[in-house]
């Protein structure tokens, strides 16, 4: 079937016309776009069978360039709704994608699963004199990915499996529906300046904003991220504290939002995909397509680094106490979760006399989106230059850049910005994906990438601009990273340009990287200047940034080790007979992972949406796994002098041609190997932690 006059969300190329989409369109238009997807799928398989039954032999052209064409077509139109879906998200668009999801996955079986291609790959591969090696590589994960959606499976088996995949998909968007309703439906007004006690300006507008907004009089507080860290890391009032953290690590635990049975459901489901597939559990399918060998190689990577960080993060806790006991608080005998942001931000400031509240009007986000463009251009010799209003956009905060060759002005990509959290539509945290990847277009024209580049920090209020906390600079520093690797990338198969075809567990190098330059001196004093009087931040606030970069490492290292180990171990330890819940299971995994005992209430995992409604599942520990690279490729600019113009941008362009250029068209180690000289190395992941190992 096809339309005679597209909808806007069938368009399947070009920026998308947001504001066109509606919900009601998504029910007309995914339906005809799977039919018709459908139709050239089945025409697709029938010349194939005709090719391999005359056993003749098949091009790249004939069989890999008409799936691509097919997945892209699909991406494009889906992609728009579920990008949507995470940052305009409203009850009835939330119903139309959830209504058309279970079509999509099961569009998404058919194809993988389908033996005609497999053979048709298997040929291909067999035929290595016409492929270079990106198209090896391209194919051999291909095939392993198909083996991986079920392709040998037969009858019963195969439709266990795809009725699996289909609740899979169900149950992680419920799970982030719940986490985004549950943040959503909490809130605090706060109605004296007792209650206020500690909070710095900014919060205080920006929490008397958040009364505004709803039709209140006071000071309105909520779980989103914004609002929260300062609160906690801020308030004097300990009892306000204690609530704002019980209702935080609470939430989505309990009745129409309970994520509990949803997590043993997700759980169950995927240990019997994995048995479905012959593998004892889902770690051992997740692991065979990443870097990692084995889940013991993952367990004694993040046992090296527990066993690094925890008596660290043990001093620390006494620090905060002792810290505590001398200004006389109650606390001091037994610090509790709520009091540790509170206590590390005094001491803080009392050992590096940073305050990290007050470096806020230093970075307003167009100092910071400045300094971050000049020091890509100086690393890679790209210009980034506004061009808002040359494309459409979903919301008024949004933004949009054009990426240039310096040397030329000759165009290489384009991403949107959207900066700012909006409790209530947007969900929470910070994240790149694809709006256009690089590609050619059914006429030969060259596509460029496009990338969505999404935060949520801390939105301008009143007249005063988005001044940004360190921690905000950091993490928009980590997406362009990985909207980096997207836009410069000059593979020219669509399979494996950007991130595509990049092992899971090295996709995070490029963006923790780019994490690395935020504190550079050229780079950090380039950007950090007063919004108001242009001053750039003292030389004395600089150094106390440089000193305090490993306050509190030993606890944010175990605190991630916590997270993957917990991960892991959930799927692969995990049964539904095991005799405890995922939950025990991960207050089990504490008793080494952390310093203090998680609360009764504390139910994390029922927000952890990275492993239950994203692509992380026995996943999680590639952030650390990817850590160890990215520190090491920076060492590389370290150890040429950070303050080397000319072996700065040489290291740069190096950096570009490898890791941004390269994408998914070799192994990740050979990329690696091609930048650095060598195999990586975990010495600089140490150094810069400041941990030693035990």
């Amino acid at each position: 079937m096809t339309l005679s006059a597209p909808l806007p969300l069938l368009l399947g190329q070009g920026l998308p016309p947001f504001e066109a989409i509606t919900p009601e369109q998504v029910g007309q238009a995914i339906p005809a776009l799977l039919s018709e997807l459908n139709e050239s799928l089945f025409a697709l398989e029938a010349s194939l069978e005709l090719r391999l039954g005359q056993s003749e032999s098949l091009r790249w052209q004939e069989v890999m360039d008409p799936l691509q064409q097919l997945g892209e077509r699909l991406r494009w139109s889906w992609g728009v709704v579920s990008h949507l879906n995470g940052v305009c998200n409203t009850p009835a668009l939330r119903e139309a994608h959830q209504q058309q999801q279970g079509a999509v996955v099961q569009f998404g079986n058919r194809a993988g699963q389908s033996r005609p291609i497999y053979r048709a790959l298997e040929a291909l591969q067999a035929n290595p004199s016409q492929l270079d090696a990106t198209q090896g590589r391209i194919l051999a994960a291909e095939l392993r990915d198909m083996q991986l959606r079920g392709v040998g499976l037969e009858g019963q088996e195969q439709q266990a499996f795809n009725a699996a995949c289909e609740r899979l998909a169900e149950l992680a968007t419920a799970f982030g529906n719940h986490v985004l309703d549950a943040t959503n439906g909490w809130s605090l007004t706060l109605n004296s300046e007792e209650e206020l006690a500690g909070l710095p300006a900014s919060l205080r507008q920006l929490l008397a904003q958040a009364a505004t907004d709803a039709g209140e009089s006071g000071w309105r507080l909520g779980l989103d991220m914004p609002r929260v860290v300062p609160f906690l890391k801020f308030s004097e009032r300990r009892d306000l504290r204690e609530k704002v953290y019980r209702a935080q690590v609470g939430r989505a635990a309990s009745g129409e939002l309970d994520n509990n049975p949803l997590i043993a459901q997700i759980l169950e489901l995927k240990l019997k995909q994995a048995q479905l597939l012959g593998y004892a559990n889902w770690a051992e399918v997740s692991l065979a397509s990443k870097m990692a060998g084995s889940v013991h190689e993952v367990e004694a990577l993040l046992e090296d680094l527990r066993a690094a960080a925890f008596p660290v993060a043990q001093q620390e806790l006494a620090a905060l106490a002792a810290c505590a006991s001398r200004h006389g608080a109650p606390e001091a005998a037994e610090l509790k979760p709520w009091d540790v942001s509170y206590w590390a931000e005094v001491l803080r400031q009392e050992s590096f006399e940073l305050n990290s509240e007050a470096l806020r009007p230093w970075f307003s986000l167009e100092q910071v989106l400045q300094g971050l463009f000049v020091l890509c251009q100086r690393l890679f010799d790209i210009e980034i230059v506004a061009a808002d209003g040359e494309a459409p956009i979903w919301h008024s905060d949004v933004r949009y850049f054009r990426v240039l060759e310096a040397s030329n002005g000759e165009p290489l990509a384009g991403f949107y910005l959207d900066p700012y959290s909006r409790p209530g539509s947007k969900r929470g945290g910070a994240w790149m994906d694809e709006c256009l990847g690089r590609s050619r277009s059914a006429s030969g024209e060259p596509v460029l990438p496009v990338a969505y580049l999404i935060c949520n920090q801390s939105p301008p209020v009143g007249d005063t601009p988005s001044l940004m906390t360190f921690d905000e600079v950091e993490t928009l520093f980590h997406e362009f990273g990985h909207g980096l690797q997207h836009m410069l990338t000059t593979v020219e198969r669509p399979q494996a340009a950007g991130i595509n075809n990049v092992e899971w567990d090295a996709v995070e190098l490029p963006s923790q990287f780019m994490e690395n330059w935020c504190y550079d001196r050229a780079t950090l004093m380039g950007m950090a200047r007063h919004w108001q009087s242009g001053e750039p931040l003292p030389e004395a606030e600089y150094q106390k940034l440089l000193a305090a970069r490993t306050f509190m490492a030993g606890g944010a290292t175990l605190r991630q080790v916590h997270f993957a180990l917990t991960d892991l171990r959930l799927h692969s330890q995990w049964t539904p007979d095991s005799g405890e819940s995922p939950d025990q299971l991960r207050r089990h995994i504490a008793a080494t992972t952390t310093v203090l005992e998680p609360i009764a209430e504390d139910a994390f995992l029922c927000a952890f949406s990275h492993i239950f409604a994203g692509g992380y599942a026995a996943g999680y520990y590639s952030y650390k796994w990817a850590e160890v690279l990215s520190a090491d490729a920076f060492s590389a600019f370290e150890e040429v002098g950070l303050e080397q113009e000319e072996e700065i941008v040489a290291t740069g362009r190096r950096f570009r041609d490898t890791v941004l250029s390269l994408g998914g068209s070799r192994s990740p180690a050979e990329v690696f190997e091609a930048f650095r000289g060598r195999q990586p190395s975990s010495e600089a992941l140490i150094r810069h932690s400041g941990l030693v190992a035990a």
